[in-house]
């Protein structure tokens, strides 16, 4: 039991639920260790959306309510810990939802499956044999994608990713969102656009900016994307966390 006045309550809350997917078997072991990289990062911005990620979320937005056939793709974290905001984003933004693991098994497929199911999805791609087309040029098992989702989508959104599979959607020709609280990672550094902030802030935001863009028509869209550079938004994201260490190192 975490008492209420604990003043990591909020982290801890987290934490239990990344732990209680890896015992009913849909998280891998490895991803504990993303997550505790993830909070360390997040400590260094804060714990807060910071400007940068809004201008990013932003563009992010316009960019998947243009695209053809986007596609949130799904890992064990992101089920662990935003299900109902992925069906609800993928609502608002009407995309479809994919599976997609690097310790793939069908099992965890299954699983994840069921989870995003019962947060609403009516349906969800990457599955078992739906799994059958395949990224050029990724040799793990992340190489594996529906033919319905991520191998015809001209927009994928993901999170908490390996940079591989990243550079290799991208060589695709398809524009990657990556939703990474690491500014310095292969997949921050690769993806077409690239929200650092924590993914439990970024889908309720991401969700409200799509409910209030819908109303803008193409050109305003457009004009977003095209004004966005996602170098300039990395760059942002470092001078930020140097200048906070900066502050934090003489308030001491």
């Amino acid at each position: 039991m975490i008492p209420e006045n604990h003043p990591r309550r909020e982290s801890l809350i987290i934490r239990e639920k990344v732990v209680k997917a890896l015992e009913d078997g849909y998280l891998a072991p490895q991803g504990l260790i993303a997550h505790g990289r993830g909070e360390c990062f997040d400590y260094l911005i804060g714990e807060k959306t910071q400007e940068f990620a809004m201008k990013a979320m932003k563009a992010a937005i316009a960019m998947l309510l243009l695209a053809k056939n986007p596609v949130i793709s799904v890992n064990g974290n992101m089920a662990a810990l935003v299900p109902d905001d992925i069906v609800r984003l993928a609502e608002e933004i009407n995309a479809k939802i994919e599976v997609n693991l690097f310790y793939r098994t069908l099992d965890r497929e299954k699983k994840i499956e069921e989870v995003l199911k019962r947060a609403g999805a009516k349906e969800v791609l990457g599955v078992g044999d739906d799994a059958s087309a395949v990224i050029p040029e990724l040799f793990s098992e992340r190489r594996r994608v529906s033919k319905k989702g991520i191998y015809i989508a001209d927009v994928v959104l993901v999170g908490l990713e390996d940079g591989d599979r990243t550079e290799a959607l991208v060589k695709m020709g398809k524009k990657v969102i990556a939703i990474d609280i690491n500014p310095l990672s292969r997949t921050s550094q690769m993806a077409s656009l690239t929200i650092v902030d924590n993914i439990i802030r970024v889908f309720p935001k991401m969700i409200s900016l799509a409910k209030e863009m819908k109303k803008s028509d193409k050109d305003e869209l457009q004009k977003i994307i095209n004004q966005y550079n996602n170098k300039e938004i990395l760059k942002e994201s470092l001078r930020f966390i140097s200048e906070r260490m900066n502050q934090l190192s003489l308030s001491l």
